[in-house]
């Protein structure tokens, strides 16, 4: 569906090199902490800035994505939107130009969904409501593929969890759609992706099933007695603590099998994302 081949993105102080694949019917979650490189990646995919290295977009290599497949892919950017001094039924009407596929009762039915009025000007429209009319226009005109960056910043639990359920109805309509999106709420994300892309200073530093992150994963808490009797093979990044030493590992029943004294908490997004960018390499 999306593919990034050693993209390139150099800035004065910023470089982003990295590969991704977003496959057919797959939600993939891109994560990383602010300036990680995530909204840079998201652009080099839509063609928005210029890059080295390869994009495949719906099995073609593309420089940038041409009318035809810009109609296949629903986006929200973060620094992305319309006019303020637009109604949703000017809105309405842009999209309906713009989108041969344009699904425009769905587009009213949903507007009608998230309490979004049609009649006031986006200017009056709280951070959650403009959240909600970016998914909404992102969902409306028959898209293959969402890339979504952040899109439930600004929402409370209630407004993402309509988000959220948006997202597991549209995959629901057709096995064949898939999903890039990132957000900084991971608890959003675990229920939700099938796989995890981590990014960190430009690198993509982990891609792993969400299902084997959450159930193989573990952090070990050692003294520096047990850390130095202990297996590494499967240990990731170490980090000092002030008991002795935390441990990213890949295998945690392996640990838990042969080191039963240990201390060891199963693996969370959050947690494998602190430790693998401020832990250190074994």
């Amino acid at each position: 569906m999306l593919q990034l081949e050693h993209v390139r993105k150099r800035y004065a102080d910023f470089q982003l090199q990295c590969s991704l694949t977003v496959n057919s019917g797959r939600i993939t979650a891109l994560i990383g902490a602010n300036g990680a490189g995530k909204s840079t990646l998201f652009k080099a995919a839509l063609g928005l800035i210029a890059h080295e290295g390869n994009v495949s977009l719906f099995g073609e290599r593309i420089d940038q994505p041409d009318e035809r497949q810009l109609e296949r892919i629903g986006v929200v950017l973060a620094d992305s939107g319309f006019s303020a001094y637009l109604t949703l039924q000017d809105v309405r009407r842009i999209l309906k130009r713009m989108y041969p596929g344009f699904e425009e009762e769905r587009f009213l039915t949903l507007c009608r969904r998230l309490e979004l009025p049609m009649q006031k000007k986006i200017r009056t429209f709280s951070t959650g409501m403009r959240a909600k009319l970016k998914m909404v226009c992102a969902l409306t005109h028959q898209a293959q593929l969402l890339v979504l960056d952040e899109p439930t910043a600004g929402l409370d639990v209630l407004a993402r969890d309509e988000l959220l359920e948006l997202l597991r109805e549209y995959m629901a309509e057709d096995e064949r759609r898939s999903i890039l999106i990132s957000s900084h709420i991971s608890s959003d994300l675990e229920p939700l992706c099938d796989d995890v892309y981590m990014i960190d200073q430009g690198t993509i530093v982990l891609h792993e099933e969400t299902d084997v992150l959450l159930d193989a994963y573990g952090l070990i808490k050692a003294s520096d007695e047990q850390y130095a009797h202990l297996d590494r093979r499967y240990l990731l990044r170490v980090k000092r603590e002030p008991y002795g030493v935390s441990c990213l590992c890949r295998e945690r029943s392996f640990y838990a099998e042969n080191y039963p004294g240990l201390v060891i908490e199963k693996g969370s997004i959050d947690r494998v994302m602190t430790m693998m960018i401020r832990g250190e390499q074994v």
